[in-house]
């Protein structure tokens, strides 16, 4: 059975110490190698001598007999030079490995509180994340320092927390206000159905009626539905990304809801230049319809839409404005958010915006809605701006479609 892994700490800890005693030892072998390269014996052994009671006179003497090779002299004095010698060297290496021992001691102590030290932040950082859940995503580890690389990961965590918050705050308010919205017309077709069985005699017209309106509720929940799948597609968009020219499809969504317009004596302004961006068509399609048809609801009898693009090569635009009943500057913001309608006819389940928005923030945009005081709505999408594809031929949109 395997024990538990050392820690981070531990092994940083014995990483230092090892790295210590191969460098001392390293150095004291070198010290080693230098003194006994160098030990001086003559020293050594004149004082030897001295104790083993040579008088000066008599120790004069001995060193000249001392210097005639084969003398006895000559041999006591190398046997004498080569025990000093063997003894200072044994003296020095014990005194060297108590040094580097005891040095290797002190570096090993002196990095676990190192190390303990530098991974103070690591351990704030695994607290923090084991005491987040979903009830508690508020808090933030919030670390103080240098900016360093335990910064920055603290930091990247704080984002990342703050970013789960959101979603999942998100999350709870859309489910919530799906529930309500689906719940509406299931309740509707129950009633009908209800109403349609309790009556043994209900007439052919009666049961037509029924399923009429069992069927127009049945189609609204499918267009809920849809608008759901659509929302959250745009939230997690990883599709392709190739350029796209903002005025060729703002263009093609007019002429499809130009007969739209007519009906409801909407008259369609487009001003558009070409506004070059990067990313998935399809969703940047659906952005630019929905507010081309959430102008054309929420407009009154005789009123225009305005679409306009431009591009400026660091970013481009859409704007599109509308006439309609005056709304508080205040609360027009609030109509990104899923499920709102602030009270406005036409219809519609409140996801338009919510959509548009989601589109436009997965593709690095900003989205922003302001309320004129003429009355309406104009919405203005702003994307990175993207060089136009040296194949494509420029050609100016119709300024006026009919």
């Amino acid at each position: 059975m395997r024990g538990p892994a050392p820690t981070i700490r531990l092994r940083l800890t014995m990483l230092y110490g090892l790295v210590f005693l191969i460098t001392g030892a390293v150095l004291l072998t070198i010290g080693y190698i230098l003194v006994r390269n160098n030990l001086g014996a003559n020293e050594g052994l004149r004082s030897e001598l001295y104790k083993l009671g040579f008088a000066p006179p008599a120790r004069a003497a001995f060193f000249e007999r001392a210097l005639i090779p084969g003398s006895p002299e000559a041999s006591f004095a190398a046997a004498l030079r080569a025990q000093l010698r063997s003894d200072a060297l044994h003296r020095l290496l014990l005194e060297y490995l108590l040094a580097l021992g005891l040095t290797t001691m002190a570096a090993v102590g002196t990095g676990w509180l190192l190390a303990g030290r530098a991974l103070r932040p690591l351990r704030d950082i695994t607290a923090t994340a084991r005491r987040v859940s979903g009830e508690n995503l508020g808090e933030r580890i919030a670390l103080v320092g240098p900016a360093d690389e335990l910064k920055q990961l603290a930091d990247t965590f704080d984002g990342m927390l703050e970013r789960l918050d959101a979603a999942f705050s998100s999350q709870r308010h859309f489910v919530a206000n799906a529930s309500h919205e689906l719940r509406t017309p299931l309740a509707i077709m129950r009633t009908e159905l209800d109403v349609a069985l309790a009556d043994p005699d209900a007439r052919a017209e009666e049961l037509r009626s029924m399923g009429e309106a069992v069927r127009e509720t049945i189609d609204r929940c499918e267009r809920l539905i849809e608008s759901l799948l659509m929302l959250a597609r745009s939230e997690a968009a990883t599709g392709r990304e190739e350029p796209v020219n903002l005025a060729a499809l703002a263009a093609d969504c007019i002429t499809d809801l130009n007969r739209r317009a007519q009906v409801a004596s909407v008259e369609l302004r487009p001003d558009l230049e070409p506004a070059w961006t990067k990313g998935e068509p399809a969703l940047l399609e659906r952005m630019i319809a929905n507010l081309v048809d959430n102008g054309i609801r929420h407009n009154a009898p005789g009123g225009f839409l305005s679409v306009r693009t431009r591009g400026d090569g660091q970013r481009v635009s859409l704007v599109v404005s509308n006439a309609g009943p005056r709304i508080d500057p205040a609360d027009a913001q609030a109509l990104i958010e899923p499920f709102r309608r602030l009270g406005r006819q036409g219809g519609g389940f409140g996801l338009g915006l919510s959509i548009v928005d989601s589109v436009v923030k997965a593709h690095g945009g900003t989205t922003r809605i302001t309320a004129p005081d003429a009355g309406g709505l104009e919405v203005r999408v702003e994307l990175p701006a993207a060089r136009r594809p040296s194949s494509v031929v420029v050609s100016q949109a119709s300024p006026a479609l009919t």
